[in-house]
C-alpha cells in the first residue's frame, strides 16, 4: 500500500497456499477469501484475525483506502499521521493535535484510557474511525513511560 511505504512499522506479505503451506492456528479460508491476518507484539507469530466492518466482500472493504488505513493503523498500532510534524494528518487531526499538545501528560493519559475503554462499543464506522485516529495521536503524545501500556490493537 502506497500510503505506508515509508512506515518502518508496517510490512505486507502474501502467501500462495499452493506453494507455501502454513500451519498452526492460521486457518486460511476461514471467514472467506482472501484470509487477512495481522501480526503485532501482542499476537506474536499466531497473529490475529481481521474482523470486517462492513457488509461488503473482504476485497471491496479493504480495497477502500480509508478502511485499509484504519485496519493497518488500528491493528498495527501505527499511524500515518505524525503528531510531531503533522505530516500525513488531515485538518481535523491537526486541530486535535494542537488541542491535545496544550494538555498536560495526565490529561493525555486520561483521554487515551477513556477512548480505549470505548473500544468494542457499538458506534457508526465514521465515529469509530475518528476514535481510532485520536487514539493513535494520543499514543504519540503520551509520556514515553506510559506508551507501552497502550500498545495494543484497536478493533
Amino acid at each position: 500500500m502506497q500510503a505506508f511505504k515509508d512506515n518502518k512499522d508496517v510490512a505486507f506479505g502474501d502467501i500462495n497456499l499452493s506453494e507455501q503451506q502454513i500451519r498452526g492456528n492460521h486457518n486460511p479460508g476461514a471467514g472467506g477469501w482472501p484470509t487477512i491476518r495481522y501480526f503485532n507484539k501482542e499476537t506474536g507469530i499466531e497473529g490475529g484475525t481481521y474482523v470486517k466492518v462492513t457488509d461488503n466482500s473482504m476485497c471491496d472493504e479493504l480495497g477502500k483506502d480509508e478502511h485499509m488505513n484504519a485496519y493497518v493503523e488500528g491493528y498495527g498500532g501505527t499511524s500515518l499521521c505524525s503528531a510531531e510534524t503533522n505530516e500525513g494528518c488531515g485538518e481535523r487531526e491537526v486541530d486535535y493535535i494542537t488541542k491535545m499538545k496544550g494538555k498536560d501528560s495526565e490529561e493525555i493519559v486520561k483521554q487515551l484510557t477513556r477512548l480505549q475503554g470505548m473500544d468494542g462499543s457499538s458506534m457508526k464506522p465514521d465515529l469509530k474511525d475518528w476514535m481510532k485516529k485520536r487514539i493513535a495521536i494520543l499514543k504519540q503524545l503520551a509520556p514515553k513511560d506510559d506508551q507501552a501500556k497502550f500498545d495494543r490493537p484497536q478493533l
